[in-house]
């Protein structure tokens, strides 16, 4: 009885997170060019004595990357929508 309901919705809402996900990578992809984030390596760990080190890493991404990722994202969401209101 509320078993297909609610598999329906839990599907369209997992479709809109994955929409809303590609329009923020899209938009981050437009703005910065890629995504920047800070990467720990230990380079030594001998018993109460560790250094680590750290290192910025950029995946880089192109422009055209972010604008199809935003209107992909943008065609889920629409989409997603239009099944739940029919």
């Amino acid at each position: 009885m509320f078993g297909a309901g609610s598999a329906r919705v839990r599907k369209e809402a997992a479709v809109r997170i994955v929409a809303i996900a590609l329009i923020v990578l899209g938009i981050v992809a437009l703005l910065y060019g890629g995504i920047t984030y800070t990467k720990r390596e230990k380079i030594i760990d001998i018993g109460p004595i560790e250094a680590t080190t750290k290192t910025r890493e950029t995946i880089p991404m192109p422009p055209l990357f972010g604008a199809l990722a935003i209107v992909g994202g943008i065609a889920l969401f629409v989409v997603s929508g239009r099944k739940g209101g029919a």
